[in-house]
């Protein structure tokens, strides 16, 4: 197979594709974005630039982190203290006096750390949200009496606050509008439920004409949909590998990738995020050595990797991947759960912004969840490869099939999204993402944020660091009338919460300069701009490069 970015292979490395900056051109035609190489064999190729960035905190900023759990830990044992001798209150599980012998039931570690690190900043989560996860929403307000280990909601609702924590990447998630029409209709023509499976009662022609608009739009051969995202991944990658097989996975994958190869039974096998190197060398030496012991070859070699990492906001280097991927005969599987909709010129997800075939990914899956406004996931690729899963996959078995008023939200989304609608509203919606990420990403960078991932990417991870320091953002910010999913240990590193923006099409401009103005003021307060690459601090105008599409 030719090489996707057209560039010289040796050892599955991409010699002429070196991370460029938006301002440099390396004789390369740049338009939208895309830069055009020169014919080769009379085929032009084409690929993106990767642009990301990962920059280091201060070396004061790691230890006053690391000290700050440390003195969290050693009042933590000390407050356990108080209340094995009844001097405080134990609201935690416990083990049962007469299981006092067993085993413990709760993790030792994880379980100290709830009861006494997350409880005390446990009322940044899990808030309940009373209206449509739009580019504002309705929170309803609650307090704790008893330091976050029970709430009580007060009866008022804070209004209008803007959502930068919900996956509406095109703003599919809204308010029912007579665009939504056609899902009124199913839902009185066809009910809420199925009550069934795919493989028995629960195909509709619903979801025939959803998967043919799915294999239609992604341009592969077919597609299956499924009812649960998370399932998706979980139930169908069991399928496709098992014993006697061989699962590379990048080691920043979602819970469902990890989940799946887990239950797969087959041999997992971690490499470094993004490092192509690691990668190379993990597949040269499963191809070299075979399996442990035997030596026998693998049955098979799967490489799974995420479009877009929810928790880095990095994009796979996919060009490098399928290069890797073609030389020593593996598997591809790429989720495209946070991807999909969200980048590309069309919003076709990685393999269109690298300007690929969708025939280089061996396996494509994707979630409603977030660019769609719906829920479920779809496989998608080689026909023979869709027709298996139909009968092996434990979703098709086993899983109740997606709802018919779900499934005529995720067709009605599509057909927006490729125009089918006679409208350029959906083209329109992904340009205005791609606007809105860029400045946000921009203004964060130039306040001295330091900022996780590729420019391109709308999933912002913001580094706060200190536990202390995350909770007093989320509920300063939450005063402000701004609502942000604020993350940290177990989902990160210890020493790397952060909070996570997700910049949304439906997000004005008013609305992404009231959330910096908040930021910028916040990160003055409680010292959170430990940049050391800053540029001018507050911009008096930001210009945004006019974009066209080619012909």
């Amino acid at each position: 197979m030719a090489n996707p970015g057209g560039g010289a292979v040796c050892n599955g490395n991409l010699h002429n594709h070196e991370k460029q900056s938006n301002g440099s051109q390396s004789g390369n035609c740049r338009r939208n974005g895309m830069t055009k190489e020169a014919q080769q064999n009379g085929k032009p190729h084409f690929y993106k630039p990767i642009v990301e960035t990962f920059e280091e905190a201060p070396l004061y900023v790691m230890v006053f982190t690391y000290l700050g759990y440390a003195l969290g830990t050693l009042f933590g044992h000390f407050r356990d203290f108080l209340r094995k001798w009844g001097i405080e209150k134990c609201n935690a599980a416990v083990e049962r006096e007469e299981q006092k012998d067993f085993v413990p039931l709760y993790l030792d570690f994880e379980n100290f750390f709830k009861r006494n690190i997350y409880m005390r900043i446990r009322d940044n989560w899990n808030r309940p949200i009373c209206s449509a996860p739009g580019p504002r929403f309705d929170v309803m307000e609650r307090v704790s009496d008893d330091y976050n280990w029970t709430f009580r909601f007060t009866g008022r609702i804070i209004k209008d606050v803007i959502n930068m924590g919900s996956y509406n990447f095109l703003g599919s998630a809204g308010r029912y509008d007579e665009s939504m029409r056609t899902v009124k209709d199913v839902l009185e023509a066809y009910g809420t439920g199925v009550a069934s499976t795919r493989q028995e009662m629960g195909t509709l022609d619903k979801h025939k004409e959803l998967e043919d608009l799915v294999a239609k739009f992604l341009n592969v051969e077919a597609a299956m949909v499924f009812g649960m995202g998370f399932a998706t991944n979980s139930m169908n990658i069991p399928a496709l590998v098992g014993k006697g097989c061989l699962i590379l996975s990048d080691e920043l994958n979602h819970t469902s990738l990890v989940l799946g190869a887990r239950l797969s039974g087959a041999t997992i096998r971690i490499f470094k995020h993004n490092n192509i190197e690691n990668l190379e060398k993990l597949l040269r030496e499963a191809v070299i050595y075979g399996q442990p012991r035997t030596h026998r070859a693998w049955k098979k070699i799967l490489i799974l990797v995420e479009g877009i990492y929810s928790m880095e906001g990095s994009i796979v280097h996919l060009p490098q991947i399928v290069a890797l991927k073609n030389k020593y005969k593996a598997y591809l599987y790429i989720d495209e759960a946070h991807s999909i909709g969200a980048v590309g010129a069309t919003g076709r997800g990685v393999v269109e912004f690298f300007g690929m075939d969708p025939r280089d990914v061996d396996v494509l899956m994707g979630t409603f969840t977030k660019s769609f406004g719906s829920s479920g996931g779809y496989i998608a690729g080689r026909k023979d490869l869709v027709d298996y899963l139909r009968v092996n996959s434990h979703s098709s078995v086993y899983a109740t099939s997606m709802s018919p008023p779900i499934s005529e939200q995720i067709i009605r989304s599509i057909k927006v999204l490729m125009g089918m609608d006679g409208t350029t509203q959906g083209l329109q919606r992904v340009q205005q993402l791609a606007k809105n990420t860029r400045y946000f990403r921009q203004r964060l960078r130039e306040m001295g944020f330091i900022v996780y991932g590729n420019e391109e990417s709308p999933v912002v991870p913001l580094l706060l660091y200190m536990p202390g320091k995350v909770a007093a953002f989320a509920r300063h910010l939450l005063q402000r009338k701004i609502g942000v999913v604020v993350v940290g240990f177990p989902a990160t590193p210890l020493a790397e919460a952060r909070a996570r923006f997700c910049v949304s099409a439906a997000h004005t401009r008013e609305d992404l300069d009231t959330v910096l103005e908040a930021l910028d003021e916040l990160g003055d307060l409680l010292q959170l701009k430990y940049s050391r690459h800053r540029k001018s601090p507050r911009p008096e105008l930001y210009n945004e490069t006019s974009c066209e599409l080619d012909d």
